[in-house]
């Protein structure tokens, strides 16, 4: 079962509205996914990422061998982490700024990085000039 959550929008009739994010993040997940990759890698991205089949089912299935199924899996790794990450306006990873969490920050002592100073380099002297 889904949840519906009150949430706050920007409108001008209406302060909060009634939301379902988890279908509304799988719904962009499966579009966005769609329309990036090509039809062979979201025939990949399907059958091993959504419907959990390993590599063996995947490349008997699809009728390809190992080396090319993998490289698939890093393509379709590789573009849909961008794609996933550059979204705008919002973008899909992280999750809170997808599902409007906030960002809770550590506490000061643990922020500050323990920054020691690095020693200055000599100065070499000047070079001669030989006439």
């Amino acid at each position: 079962m889904s949840k519906v959550t009150l949430t706050l929008c920007a409108g001008k009739d209406r302060k909060l509205t009634w939301v379902r994010k988890d279908e509304d993040y799988v719904a962009d997940f499966c579009l966005v996914s769609r329309r990036t990759l090509t039809d062979f890698e979201h025939y990949v991205f399907r059958y091993h990422f959504l419907l959990g089949a390993d590599w063996k089912l995947c490349c008997r299935q699809m009728k390809i061998d190992r080396g090319t199924f993998f490289h698939a899996v890093y393509r379709v790794e590789q573009k849909l982490g961008r794609i996933f990450r550059e979204l705008e306006p919002y973008s899909l990873y992280p999750l809170d700024q997808y599902f409007g969490g906030t960002v809770r920050k550590a506490p000061f002592f643990e922020r500050v990085p323990n920054v020691t100073a690095m020693p200055a380099p000599p100065l070499a002297p000047p070079l001669l000039s030989v006439a």
